[in-house]
């Protein structure tokens, strides 16, 4: 091989990869995604569900996260030989036309589309089987995808997911903070009515409660607050890698190891300084780690990427 041929080889492997277009069927409309990474039948691919609310493709929302934790990650994979694709939710972003309310969804529809996904993209590629990651209440969709044990799976790959029912992980996250005096009545109130299947008008409720409990999210709640995510890792045949960071502000280092529990056989990766977008950080400072949940140029952290190209590439596509 020339010294040009050569060059121009590693400007190839090396160069960043554009992200493709790609879409599966949904309810009424499209769902989108981006493609990021090689192509190929034996190439293996991981499907990315987002985290909670209008979290885009990206791991981003209008709210103000802005890390692009997904992104960085499927760019990662990709230097590694993975392939990924990463989705907006139905009724959301670019999967806007898939239904006209993006509030009237359950973890159920989520994970409908996630078996929609998987069959598209082999479909597209002719793989044997897709692997889903979920980051955050993306790895309860993952989850619950496998319980329905769909045909082209490989497995599961849970990222920064709690370990216990929402409505537990609600509950003590209010209690955490000294500050929510005022309206814990209330937030266990409705925790409560949720966890039973029933609705309180949200106008009922102390302010800002009210905004996280609006009237049209209170029956996708009430769905999300009845999946047990260790009783779905339990039912989950397939390999199975839960990943957390022990600088997680929002879900513990236990919330991991309660799933590991639940199926022994899988892979745990705790990892040190990183917190829940997936970000190192330094120290113990609370406004340290929310600065990165705004900073898309702060690097993903090396391990995250790591454990989970070394799980995919541990198990070859059956």
């Amino acid at each position: 091989m020339s010294l040009v041929t050569l060059f121009a080889a590693i400007i190839a492997t090396t160069a960043p990869m554009a992200d493709r277009d790609i879409a599966a069927p949904g309810p009424q409309g499209p769902l989108k995604g981006s493609w990021t990474g090689p192509e190929g039948a034996k190439v293996p691919v991981v499907l990315i569900i987002p985290g909670s609310g209008p979290t885009d493709r990206d791991g981003n929302s209008p709210s103000g996260l802005k890390a692009a934790s997904l992104r960085l990650l499927a760019e990662g994979l990709a230097a590694k030989g993975i392939a990924s694709v990463r989705i907006d939710k139905r009724g959301m972003f670019a999967s806007a036309g898939a239904i006209p309310d993006a509030n009237k969804v359950t973890i159920d529809d989520y994970a409908a589309d996630t078996r929609s996904w998987i069959a598209a993209i082999r479909a597209k590629t002719g793989a044997p089987c897709v692997w889903v990651l979920g980051h955050s209440e993306g790895g309860l969709v993952a989850l619950d995808t496998a319980a329905a044990k769909p045909a082209g799976l490989c497995g599961v790959i849970t990222v920064s997911t709690p370990g216990r029912r929402l409505g537990t992980v609600m509950r003590a996250q209010f209690h955490a903070n000294p500050a929510n005096a005022p309206i814990l009545a209330d937030a266990d109130r409705m925790i409560d009515a949720l966890e039973a299947g029933r609705t309180i008008p949200a106008a009922s409720l102390t302010p800002p409660l009210p905004m996280i409990f609006a009237d049209a999210v209170q029956p996708f709640l009430i769905n999300s607050f009845s999946k047990d995510p260790a009783k779905l890792a339990a039912a989950t045949a397939k390999p199975l890698l839960i990943v957390q960071g022990e600088a997680d502000l929002q879900v513990t280092p236990e919330d991991a190891r309660t799933l590991k529990a639940a199926q022994p056989k899988t892979r745990l990766v705790l990892l040190p300084g990183v917190n829940h977008v997936l970000k190192t950080v330094e120290g113990d400072s609370r406004g340290a780690n929310l600065a990165t949940y705004a900073d898309p140029n702060l690097p993903i952290a090396l391990g995250v990427v790591t454990a989970v190209a070394d799980f995919v590439m541990g198990h070859p596509a059956q």
